[in-house]
């Protein structure tokens, strides 16, 4: 009798449910499932010898999946080191928007989220391949991958156009992180050796087998061969390390406390800072005092006391009316390093009453603890009442109150009258020069951006007495880099942490380098001929051992080989007689024979 299509509809359920029987496979199931929501057995296929791993498109998300993955982890690396500057970061988004919020950290959580979900897919597929089963994705994380691409890519792009110095600290930090990148890199293509080598055996197609080896080695190579290229001030001879670097208080320690306030300063001297940096601006009557930004909207109540003039320069008040603003409020409720959690009772009692200091208020402190003191000076807008004479005024109140010789004195503009007027300050540039037009200006200190590091130009200043100073450095890492650089100050955030470093955090000769070189790459290198041998062998079929049996039906990825007594038999027994047609409905039966 004709079987009817719902018949064969109820077989092929019955033929699904036997194979899930004797074809349990929970981890290959849960791989499948993440992966391509295929959480049944029939709902996948194996790779058959000769066959490619996943179809044309499926080949094509695979290939999308690693450039995505390559992407979003220089991405998240690039925004990871840049921590360093994620402050000026959100007070430039402040000063854009108009409103305060920690865009950094937002960008820094959903690259990292983004990097895991895409890393996590790359391991299942990984894994996948390993168990010789073809890739299928499932369309939503088809489309999860082309919103990453698109975030890391845009977040990239326009990163790279508002901030791209932010590229060089990128490769500063390779200085530090390469030699380990270097051996993560090695033992990731380690890994990968496994499923490469079992597809390769696979196919049928020599201009297959030559193509993925040949990309496949490639990368290998390169990879040992990067360290020929690598370069870091930290891979030196024992003895050669020099002294650690100064801290000078960038605005005192803005971390701990409100900046440019006299707290914030005290607490720099207390961290062990052994200078203060600050920023002057000249009141409209002529009283130096302490303020960084053109305005007083960021760190400063003025909204509330003086409503119609937050946008006013800040050199356009007067001194009495600067007395009126308080100057910590706003660190306690904007928490900009987000640290206000970690400050005692007594500390956001004296942050809340911080008001602005003068120019004499900051020297007396610092002379009164012997540290050293550099400050920009910034020339009042046209039409000030000082804009003419503000030097003059400003050096009147640092003879008054400090010994000459305990500032630094970065304003360049008539240096040669400064320097007339009083000899005994130190000259202080903030940009490159030769050394002779450096000593014509009676130039002792130069203060950089610590993008402009090197090694190289740093002792060539050296040798002329002239030292150097970075700026703004405040992550560990870079202090490092700057140490072993042999900078001789710091200007930085985190004085209250990089005071307690003792020792580099990286640190090697060249001859510890070379080992961990050679024998990473040796160690990889092993491995991967091993496991290439392990998968040429089994596709083969020889025993590995003498006395051994290999099975090997269909290839080496027929794991699971069912005996005999396994097999699940069906047989047809008639149960019922269809009323409509008089012939009896047979239905299986399952046995073991």
């Amino acid at each position: 009798m004709p079987i009817t299509r719902l018949k064969l509809g109820k077989l092929k359920v019955v033929r699904r449910q036997l194979l899930q029987r004797y074809e349990h496979q929970p981890f290959v199931s849960c791989l499948a499932g993440l992966y391509g929501c295929q959480w049944r057995r029939y709902q996948r296929a194996r790779a058959q010898p000769g066959e490619c791993c996943c179809s044309k498109v499926e080949c094509g998300s695979f290939g999308l999946l690693i450039l995505t993955f390559f992407l979003t982890f220089v991405f998240l690396y690039f925004w990871s080191e840049a921590q360093n500057d994620y402050n000026d970061f959100d007070w430039f988004n402040f000063g854009t928007l108009g409103f305060w919020f920690p865009w950094s950290l937002v960008l820094l959580a959903v690259a990292a989220s983004l990097f895991t979900y895409i890393a996590l897919l790359l391991v299942l597929a990984v894994c996948l391949l390993s168990e010789g089963q073809r890739l299928y994705l499932h369309w939503s994380h088809k489309t999860g991958i082309v919103v990453t691409l698109a975030f890391s890519v845009t977040a990239t792009a326009v990163l790279s156009d508002l901030w791209s110095k932010e590229w060089q600290t990128l490769l500063l930090s390779l200085q530090v992180t390469a030699p380990f990148l270097h051996v993560a890199a090695v033992a990731l293509m380690a890994i990968l050796s496994w499923p490469i080598a079992l597809h390769f055996f696979r196919m049928n197609k020599k201009v297959r087998q030559v193509a993925v080896l040949g990309l496949y080695l490639s990368v290998l190579f390169s990879l040992y061969l990067v360290p020929l290229g690598m370069y870091s001030p930290c891979i030196k001879d024992k003895g050669t390390l020099g002294p650690p670097p100064s801290l000078i208080g960038h605005r005192g320690a803005p971390m701990i406390s409100p900046e440019n306030t006299l707290m914030s300063f005290e607490k720099a001297v207390e961290a062990g800072g052994e200078g203060l940096e600050t920023d002057v601006t000249i009141s409209y009557d002529g009283v130096p005092f302490l303020m960084h930004d053109l305005t007083l909207r960021r760190t400063t109540n003025v909204a509330e006391v003086f409503p119609n003039r937050t946008h006013l320069d800040a050199s356009m008040f007067t001194w009495a009316e600067l007395q009126q603003l308080n100057a910590g409020d706003w660190f306690l409720s904007k928490d900009p390093f987000t640290t206000v959690s970690s400050l005692s009772e007594v500390d956001r009692y004296q942050a809340l009453n911080q008001s602005i200091p003068s120019l004499a208020q900051f020297l007396e402190l610092a002379s009164t603890s012997g540290r050293l003191v550099l400050f920009d000076l910034r020339k009042p807008p046209h039409g000030h009442p000082y804009s003419q004479s503000y030097i003059n005024t400003t050096l009147q109140v640092v003879e008054a109150h400090i010994n000459s010789s305990q500032v630094l004195w970065l304003p360049s503009e008539d240096r040669e009258l400064v320097q007339a007027v009083d000899p005994e300050l130190q000259q202080t540039s903030g940009e490159k020069a030769s050394i002779q037009e450096l000593t014509d200006a009676h130039i002792t200190r130069l203060n950089l951006h610590y993008s402009t590091m090197s090694q190289q130009q740093i002792s060539k200043y050296q040798s002329v007495n002239i030292s150097t100073n970075l700026y703004v450095i405040s992550q560990p890492w870079l202090y490092t880099l700057a140490w072993c650089a042999g900078a001789q100050s710091v200007t930085t955030n985190s004085i209250h942490i990089l005071s307690n470093i003792n020792k580099p955090l990286f640190l090697m000769t060249p001859e510890e380098y070379n080992l961990m070189w050679i024998l990473t790459d040796a160690v990889s290198a092993f491995l991967i001929i091993a496991v290439f041998i392990f998968h040429w062998w089994r596709e083969r079929g020889l025993p590995f051992w003498s006395g051994s049996r290999q099975t090997h039906e269909n290839g080496p990825y027929s794991k699971f080989r069912t005996d005999s007594s396994e097999v699940i038999c069906i047989r047809w027994i008639p149960l019922l007689s269809d009323p409509s047609t008089g012939s009896l409905v047979s239905l299986p039966s399952v046995f073991n024979p």
